[in-house]
């Protein structure tokens, strides 16, 4: 897919000014458009400097998005809201980033019925090119791991103002979670497999589970855990992009989570909050 989206202005006439009056110096064409340009003000020739960049006058914008694709739905999800769970943002500082976020899930606050599923997914980059020069102040490669390179994962917290994951012994996420993209998974595998960004296929490397099922999910996507063969602590050598799961959780149930990467204690909060609540049938049958 490939998107473009024009910025208008009145700063110069749009509707008649156009390529042939490209500044020309050759030909003597002056171009209406000029970079902070100096303006009388009657001063004796003592003209003034304008703060005006033409970058930021009207102009055509274009975006090659990354390909993607479209699956179809399993029977098991048939007929059921699909939440799509996703990440947002990119490598560098607020104003670099500007508007978009530095890191942030999306939605970050969402309340669903356990009859709801969940698509747990995101995409990354290894080739994250924000350097100089921009001249316009938007540049910069401000994050955590490697130059170049943005990653997510999802770790459990006790609660939304928490910044510290709980270990797997006292989490409550994956009791209540089921995959119904590889159901044969246990709550360990989904809490190995999520927290790794699908470094770890899951916390025992089986066929059954679909470790070397490349039909669904791109080569390479879930890697098992082979002697001498570990995580980077910042993520750097796991999958940009993660197919994730369609989840399914069991309500009554509050579910906090955090990114270990991006969340550094600051103004880059990657969290996130989801209220199970029970089915609207569980609901009526218990009045």
């Amino acid at each position: 897919m490939r998107l473009r989206y024009n910025i208008s202005t009145d700063d110069y006439d749009p509707f008649n000014t156009n390529s042939s009056q490209n500044q020309n110096i050759y030909e003597g064409i002056v171009s209406p458009i000029e970079q902070n340009p100096l303006v009388d003000i009657g001063a004796s020739g003592r003209p003034l400097r304008l703060a005006l960049n033409t970058n930021q006058y009207g102009r055509t914008f274009q975006d090659r998005t990354h390909v993607y694709e479209l699956q179809a739905r399993t029977a098991a999800m048939e007929g059921k809201i699909l939440h799509n769970l996703n990440v947002r943002g990119k490598r560098g500082n607020i104003v670099q980033v500007y508007p978009a976020v530095e890191y942030d899930f999306i939605p970050n606050r969402a309340t669903i019925s356990e009859d709801d599923l969940v698509h747990l997914q995101w995409t990354g980059s290894n080739t994250h090119n924000n350097g100089p020069n921009g001249g316009d102040g938007q540049t910069g490669d401000a994050g955590e791991g490697r130059r170049g390179t943005d990653r997510s994962n999802l770790v459990e917290t006790l609660g939304e103002v928490e910044n510290y994951p709980v270990p797997f012994e006292s989490s409550t996420i994956w009791a209540v979670a089921e995959s119904l993209t590889k159901p044969a998974m246990t709550a360990q595998d989904l809490a190995v497999n999520i927290a790794s960004s699908g470094f770890y296929c899951a916390n025992t490397a089986s066929n059954a589970l679909g470790c070397n099922d490349n039909t669904r999910d791109p080569p390479g996507k879930y890697l098992r855990k082979t002697s001498g063969t570990n995580i980077n602590n910042l993520l750097d050598n796991a999958p940009a992009s993660f197919f994730g799961h369609v989840l399914k959780f069991k309500g009554n149930t509050t579910v906090s989570y955090m990114c270990s990467r991006n969340n550094n204690f600051s103004n880059r909060s990657q969290k996130g909050i989801l209220w199970i609540k029970p089915s609207e049938n569980a609901t009526k049958k218990k009045k």
